[in-house]
């Protein structure tokens, strides 16, 4: 198997000509987007699609970003990225529809071996991140390698998320925990909340 047939099969694997290829790729991407000004929001909706394998309609960041293949993430339709964030797409990050990323946001698809010799031989471990459905992650928090994160769930801001995380739950903290299911409460409370603003 090749290098890259390794990473994406989550196997260790170690850099060579093709991966460095996609990598530098990313990176060209990468710095035209953090160069674009404020008004030029569709051409960053452009470089979005150019950058990730594939990202729905209406798919947007706000530079600055920075990941390492970008053709090693899937973002959904109205996928939303605040400023500063970083997604280490060495393993696959899978990410649904209507998903708000806050700022300086840490998505780790990867690990290394604890080992010293076979992590000194610059051995890379990908392992996958996906993220469900309108899903909130709160700003500077980090998700850790392997995790999953279930469908209208809120991780709260400064969170680390070391382990999957169930749909429609508020969870926080670091470790990450669940805090509270999410219930008809919220939405009576939220919808309340609009309807008040309403002339």
């Amino acid at each position: 198997m090749t290098q890259r047939e390794l990473q994406q099969s989550g196997l260790p694997y170690r850099m060579d000509d093709e991966l460095w290829s996609y990598h530098y790729n990313a990176l060209r991407i990468e710095k035209e987007l953090n160069n674009t000004a404020g008004t030029e929001r569709k051409r960053r909706m452009e470089l979005v699609q150019e950058l990730f394998a594939s990202a729905g309609e209406g798919a947007y960041i706000q530079p600055p970003f920075y990941c390492d293949y970008g053709c090693n993430t899937t973002v959904g339709k109205n996928f939303d990225c605040n400023f500063d964030c970083v997604f280490l797409d060495c393993g696959k990050i899978t990410i649904g529809d209507n998903v708000l990323i806050g700022p300086k946001v840490g998505l780790y698809a990867v690990g290394h071996p604890i080992d010293p010799t076979l992590k000194a031989e610059g051995y890379i471990v990908p392992y996958d991140i996906t993220i469900g459905n309108n899903v909130w992650i709160g700003g500077s928090a980090v998700i850790c390698p392997g995790v999953t994160i279930g469908d209208n769930t809120v991780i709260g801001a400064g969170s680390v998320v070391t382990k999957d995380i169930p749909a429609n739950v508020v969870a926080v903290g670091n470790p990450c925990r669940v805090l509270r299911p999410i219930t008809e409460e919220d939405t009576k409370f939220w919808t309340m909340q609009i309807e008040k603003q309403q002339p």
